[in-house]
């Protein structure tokens, strides 16, 4: 079912480069303004120049982020700074990093795979996108022609794909070894064994795939593929536009893991919350979670053991800006049935996303679609602590603080070929943009 493939990737130069830790950055999405800069100050190869090209007054038609990009994509594959290897490979790439005081190490696969409509139940994506941000990508794939960052995806696996590329590698050093600003370790293989790449091809027929992470850079492979089908006439099944640069994880791997994506929202003044909170005792019972400045910390952290023990009665946190007090929201068993029966398939009732969009977004706060679908007025957090420091900042008006949604809950939903709301989850660590790059052109 799933076609996957070596390719000659595109590497930084070690001749020019000595420390990836330098030229690589998370994916585009998680960057923040201030991260942009720092990546730009630290080394004028840094990829984000690529992913994530600054805005300027100036911009038009013919100077803008994306052109800029494509420029300096061209520039540095001139100058040797990236290279292409000169024959096809599967790359086995793992992370070592350290979560809740254990060192854990995960493995992944990057490779080309076949791009397939998801009507077709090959690749299976399990959240809904931004339509600004698809755009935005494909304007940068329209000038790059270029894959910088691979889409994280899941494939169900006892293990035995894994071993195969370990054997391949042995004992050898790894070609990429670098620790990243966090500490984490990264190591990258080349596995140029045609007999390996065949047992992987063989291995990985049989299977579908499930996007973990990357929903906005496959919709837009799709988008790219099909731009080229009506506007290029030499275009057909040979071309690379095809494929599309994927790291692949088995869902398996004890490396794995996801973190919550609290929700942050902009423009929700006191008042809609107060309200909002008076509306929620029909449907929750509500703890809260009073503090002073003096005990503020001894509270926060009572209100998050608690928010964690309510994992499995679906329990959302609430804390708004100027509020000193945390709410608890545990839900009232059979809540979503009673009201959700005929909308939500039963794999997405219980989903703490759900109850949160679903209930609290739009039946209580009364979004609608295209508010839901504004990516300026929400953001997204994956630890605790970052999501109440941007309301003790004032950044947002309020945080909904969530716990993680769990594989096996993944895997249902997008079996069924469902879709979760958007940023459900928050596959950690992320897949590092500009490790190995993927050419589109033919």
């Amino acid at each position: 079912m799933a076609t996957v493939r070596p390719f000659k990737g595109i590497l930084y130069n070690f001749q020019k480069i000595t420390d990836y830790a330098d030229v690589t950055t998370p994916p585009y999405d998680v960057i923040s303004a201030d991260d942009q800069d720092a990546y730009y100050a630290r080394h004028p190869n840094n990829v984000i120049r690529l992913i994530l090209n600054r805005a300027e007054a100036t911009d038009s038609a013919h100077d803008n982020p994306h052109t800029r990009a494509a420029a300096f994509y061209r520039q540095w594959m001139a100058d040797g700074t990236l290279r292409q290897d000169d024959q096809p490979a599967l790359y086995l790439k793992a992370i070592t990093y350290e979560h809740q005081q254990k060192r854990i190490t995960r493995f992944g696969l990057i490779a080309l795979v076949g791009i397939e409509p998801f009507e077709k139940r090959v690749i299976l994506p399990h959240e809904k996108t931004f339509s600004k941000v698809r755009s935005e990508r494909l304007a940068l794939m329209k000038a790059t022609h270029c894959n910088f960052c691979p889409i994280f995806s899941l494939y169900p696996d006892d293990g035995g794909l894994l071993k195969t590329l370990e054997a391949a590698v042995g004992e050898s050093p790894a070609e990429v070894d670098f620790l990243d600003e966090q500490g984490h370790r990264h190591r990258l293989w080349r596995v140029v064994d045609t007999a390996v790449h065949s047992r992987v091809a063989a291995a990985m027929r049989d299977k579908r795939l499930f996007i973990a992470d990357g929903h906005h850079r496959y919709e837009t492979a799709l988008n790219f593929k099909a731009h080229l089908r009506a506007t290029l006439p030499s275009f057909d099944d040979h071309h690379p536009a095809n494929y599309v640069l994927m790291y692949l994880c088995s869902m398996s791997d004890p490396g794995l893991v996801i973190l919550p994506a609290h929700r942050l929202l902009k423009s929700v003044g006191p008042p809609e919350i107060q309200k909002a909170l008076q509306t929620a005792r029909r449907y929750f019972e509500i703890t809260e979670f009073a503090f002073t400045p003096d005990d503020r910390q001894r509270v926060q952290d009572r209100f998050l053991r608690a928010l964690g023990d309510g994992a499995d009665r679906q329990c959302i946190g609430v804390y708004a800006h100027g509020a000193p007090v945390f709410h608890l929201l545990a839900l009232t068993p059979g809540i979503m049935d009673e009201m959700f029966r005929e909308e939500l398939d039963p794999s997405l009732r219980p989903l703490d996303v759900s109850v949160l969009t679903r209930l609290v977004f739009m039946k209580i706060l009364g979004f609608d679609r295209q508010r839901l679908d504004d990516d300026r007025l929400i953001g997204y957090a994956s630890t605790a602590d970052q999501a109440l420091q941007a309301i003790d900042t004032a950044r947002f008006d309020v945080a909904f603080l969530l716990n993680p949604t769990r594989i096996e809950q993944v895997r249902q939903v997008a079996q069924k070929g469902l879709i979760m709301p958007r940023k459900s989850t928050y596959f950690y660590p992320k897949v590092k943009s500009g490790i190995v790059m993927n050419t589109l052109v033919d």
